[in-house]
């Protein structure tokens, strides 16, 4: 990404007028979110490209969807043959559909409960932005620290995690990605899609644990 690139998000956005997702994503929020087409539509494309840059050769990967929602991500890479674990803090998401295959599991995504070297691959779509989105805050440095190191830990060697997400400024994105590098040995980059359009923009972070 060129350093001069630059974009900040004047409107506010849900994440940073609730405290929590759980105070967002509920009632009627929460269902018109879980059955919404185009919400499904757009989460499969994301889910698509991660695939592509998580370019990953083991046809029967465990990957974990984190942040999962209801799972719609999920949903579409046991379509396509992959073992999957959802996770999410919304117990009301998990319960929405009819997923037992896709072995949801109801936690903080920044406290994973799994084992060392469990999962193949990480992938999270539209969920990191509610974990850290405000530069000045120590509280969210921490439980952005906790994942970054948590998700190293759950990773086989060799293998990638993605996020996607919705970052307000370049300089949340550049502190994101900063964290995740200084606190873990992961290695990696940001790609950035459609970067000159604030409508078609979508920001992924793409990194790998090597041993």
């Amino acid at each position: 990404m060129n350093d001069n690139y630059y974009f900040n998000i004047k409107k506010k956005r849900p994440e940073e007028i609730y405290k929590n997702a759980s105070d967002y994503f509920k009632g009627e929020t929460l269902n018109r979110y879980a059955t919404s087409k185009s919400m499904i539509r757009i989460q499969e494309r994301l889910t698509i490209r991660a695939l592509e840059l998580l370019n990953l050769q083991k046809k029967d990967a465990l990957i974990l969807d984190a942040g999962s929602g209801p799972g719609f991500a999920a949903m579409y890479l046991k379509e396509r043959g992959y073992n999957t674990v959802t996770l999410d803090i919304i117990t009301e998401f998990l319960n929405y559909y009819d997923i037992k295959d896709l072995n949801p599991i109801t936690s903080d995504m920044c406290f994973p409960p799994f084992r060392s070297n469990t999962f193949d691959a990480i992938i999270s779509i539209s969920a990191l932005q509610w974990v850290y989105r405000k530069l000045s805050n120590k509280i969210m440095q921490d439980l952005l620290t906790h994942l970054a190191k948590s998700f190293y830990i759950i990773l086989k060697p060799r293998t990638k995690l993605v996020f996607q997400f919705y970052p307000k400024s370049k300089e949340v994105l550049d502190s994101i990605s900063r964290i995740f590098l200084d606190v873990t040995k992961f290695t990696g980059n940001v790609i950035i899609d459609n970067p000159n359009s604030a409508k078609k923009r979508k920001v992924f972070l793409v990194l790998e644990k090597l041993d």
